[in-house]
């Protein structure tokens, strides 16, 4: 093999090697995330919903919206998505509604109760914005160029999802 090869083969593996180290760090930083909320409820004596449940009424926001409408977005799978909604509403965090036009969908919205919840995670996630730009962990330059990145790679595994070369 030539010096030539045994170098290109070298780069490719390097690059895969840092690809796979990529990927476990965005699910370490998933996991971590919803440790974090975790640990804040707890010391807030907030234990009636877990961390999954707060992240996706903090995504709702003041929307209405459909199990349908999260998963497109790409925030959560479907029998996830499906079971958290119906826990939510059970526990009087979101409102539920039948569509009007389509019957077979289901709208749901925050109640007061649920719309707490958001204001809980949207103080915590506003802290730790603060934290990281004043301690100098990342600046708004360098989250700019992180999300620029991310977002390229989302649109790539989209389009690969999509059978789009």
């Amino acid at each position: 093999m030539s010096m030539l090869s045994q170098t290109g083969l070298s780069s490719e593996t390097g690059y895969m090697a840092q690809y796979l180290d990529s990927l476990a760090l965005v699910e370490r930083l998933h996991r971590l995330l919803l440790d974090v909320i975790k640990d804040e409820f707890e010391r807030l004596g907030i234990l009636e919903i877990n961390a999954v449940q707060a992240l996706l009424l903090f995504n709702i926001g003041e929307n209405e919206v459909t199990a349908g409408e999260l998963k497109s977005r790409g925030y959560y799978q479907g029998s996830n998505v499906s079971y958290n909604l119906k826990k939510l509403v059970e526990m009087g965090f979101m409102h539920h509604q039948r569509c009007e036009v389509d019957r077979r969908s289901v709208r749901v919205k925050l109640t007061p109760k649920g719309r707490h919840i958001r204001e809980v995670v949207e103080a915590l996630f506003a802290r730790h914005a603060d934290g990281l730009e004043s301690r100098k962990v990342i600046g708004r330059d360098g989250m700019e160029e992180i999300n620029t990145m991310l977002r390229r790679v989302e649109r790539y595994w989209t389009d690969q999802i999509r059978y789009i070369y």
